[in-house]
């Protein structure tokens, strides 16, 4: 759910572009130094399941998984008025999302034209999901001059469209070319905290995942609001890629292609009446944002304890 330009971390939109994204001065503020050299990032103690796996994906339809659809304009979506109505589930969705065969097998086709999201009905906690991705060759206006896009979103909550009439509130887990794995808060009222060093390499907020950093807590709308991953584990164009997401309780671990790339705590919400409650449980959504993107192999099982990162170098 961001906007890139050429530097290595995204733009992240998840909080709209008219809200303050920080400076690089309030960065070095919140985040020190910057680092003196990267680390090298390594998973250890990865936990047994404790149970079966289940699909998620049956390989032949869309059973399980509720579509919904924001503005038949994309560019509408953050500066979208009362009057703007997302189109929700008002239409026939099979030409946005549907199972096709690709590589010889099946898997969900996200067209990614009109941007929403599939959500799984499952009511998830205390799980490792891993998945496979890959890009199409398509991407649409209003980025289709910037990397492609799109997400998996995680401890979803709240009601469809509550986020920019396209979204609903959720911790993401990012997916974009170039930041896949950045920690991105998806709804004002979502919160979580992450360890960061201060990079004035990226824009803003100028953050990465560092392990041992000083820890911040991620606001929607604010100059912590967003995180990019410690690395780029990406892989090229046209070619599958896994992300393994842990998470136990209202702690997560985002894993791309075996590498551990950022580590999530203190997942919470924040109600209207302003008391904090963790956020341990919710359902996932693959994103559709302007990329035409395959998703496969998607799996679930029980865990009952979170794999540690360590790190050399740095």
């Amino acid at each position: 759910m961001v906007f890139r330009h050429a530097l290595p971390l995204a733009l992240s939109l998840a909080s709209g572009p008219t809200l303050a994204q920080g400076s690089m001065e309030q960065a070095r503020a919140v985040a020190g130094k910057p680092a003196r050299a990267p680390q090298r990032l390594t998973l250890v103690d990865v936990p047994r399941a404790t149970g079966k796996a289940t699909p998620l994906f049956d390989g032949h339809n869309l059973t399980g998984w509720t579509p919904w659809l924001g503005y038949a304009d994309p560019a509408i979506t953050y500066r979208a008025t009362a009057a703007d109505k997302p189109i929700g589930i008002s239409r026939d969705m099979s030409a946005d999302f549907a199972v096709r065969q690709v590589d010889g097998g099946p898997a969900i086709w996200v067209k990614g034209q009109t941007w929403g999201s599939l959500v799984h009905q499952a009511d998830l906690a205390n799980y490792h999901l891993r998945l496979e991705y890959k890009w199409g060759k398509q991407t649409w206006a209003p980025r289709e001059t910037q990397p492609p896009n799109n997400g998996l979103l995680y401890h979803t909550h709240g009601r469809p469209g509550d986020v920019f009439g396209t979204w609903r509130p959720s911790v993401e887990f990012e997916i974009i070319k170039g930041s896949t794995g950045m920690i991105v808060m998806v709804g004002t009222q979502t919160r979580a905290h992450a360890d960061v060093s201060f990079d004035p390499t990226l824009i803003a907020p100028y953050l990465r995942y560092r392990l041992g950093g000083r820890s911040v807590e991620m606001i929607n709308g604010t100059p912590t609001w967003n995180v990019e991953a410690a690395t780029d584990a990406e892989r090229p164009t046209g070619a599958w890629n896994t992300l393994d997401l842990y998470v136990l309780g209202d702690r997560a671990v985002h894993v791309v292609n075996g590498v551990p790339v950022a580590e999530v705590r203190n997942m919470a919400t924040i109600a209207a009446d302003g008391v904090r409650r963790p956020l341990t449980h919710g359902q996932i959504q693959l994103q559709s944002e302007g990329a035409e993107t395959w998703f496969r192999n998607i799996y679930v099982e029980p865990i009952r304890s979170l794999p540690r990162i360590v790190a050399s170098g740095g």
